[in-house]
């Protein structure tokens, strides 16, 4: 398995926080990659690599940046020649305390096992009021999922099933990325730039089932990052 960790953001939002911010305290977080904030005893992405080094299956990590998502994906796969599962994730995204990535891919060998070639992403719980803000995925009894939807109100669907950015996908599904870059080259930049536009496309076209964990956080803001820093400051590594 490789690891594939996205790393494309510009941090507008976070950085227009510091900006805005008149206390004079972060100051010195300006211009830092979000993937490379201090959280904790390490960096961001330093959590994330400590995690897979663990991790006996995965051989190889690759951070990408500037091309967008999808885009960065796929120049993974091309320039590195890659035909393997591939763990994919968000290099500004980190999960609470009872998040395993063990766990998570012995989830994934289990549906390798089952000969289904099926591809695995997390889904946490969000309030009524958070479905705007997020992917929301729809499954079935069998936790495969049948339906995403990019930020709907909370009218538009009953599940409250949010989808962050970390999905592994199955070696079978790999091929399929150039197809979806093919089919929406000539679409709006928001229709295939987001880690979520591929995942709403693929999973009618092979299997996508998913692990539930309790939450994450998601640092797109100064507040967010604040209260992602003070967590682990508290409960140490993410695992």
């Amino acid at each position: 398995m490789k690891a594939v960790i996205l790393a494309a953001g510009y941090g507008t939002r976070f950085n227009r926080d510091l900006q805005n911010d008149t206390s004079g305290d972060f100051q010195h977080l300006c211009g830092i990659p979000k993937p490379l904030l201090p959280v904790g005893n390490k960096a961001l992405i330093s959590h994330w690599m400590a995690a897979i080094e663990k991790i006996n299956s995965i051989d190889a990590v690759y951070v990408i940046e500037r091309l967008g998502a999808i885009n960065c994906l796929q120049l993974a796969i091309t320039q590195f020649n890659i035909n393997d599962h591939i763990l994919v994730l968000g290099g500004d995204t980190l999960f609470y305390e009872d998040f395993s990535l063990s766990d998570v891919l012995a989830q994934f060998a289990e549906l390798q096992s089952a000969d289904c070639g099926g591809s695995l992403v997390l889904a946490y719980v969000c309030k009524d009021e958070e479905t705007s803000k997020f992917g929301i995925l729809e499954i079935d009894e069998k936790f495969q999922v049948i339906a995403f939807k990019e930020k709907p109100s909370p009218t538009e669907t009953t599940s409250r099933k949010a989808c962050p950015c970390f999905y592994i996908y199955s070696k079978n599904t790999i091929p399929l990325i150039a197809n979806f870059l093919q089919e929406k080259q000539n679409s709006p930049l928001e229709e295939k730039d987001a880690p979520g536009n591929f995942l709403c496309w693929v999973h009618s076209r092979t299997p996508v089932f998913v692990h539930h964990v309790s939450g994450r956080f998601d640092v797109g803001n100064l507040p967010s990052y604040l209260d992602c820093a003070k967590y682990f400051q508290k409960h140490g590594d993410a695992k």
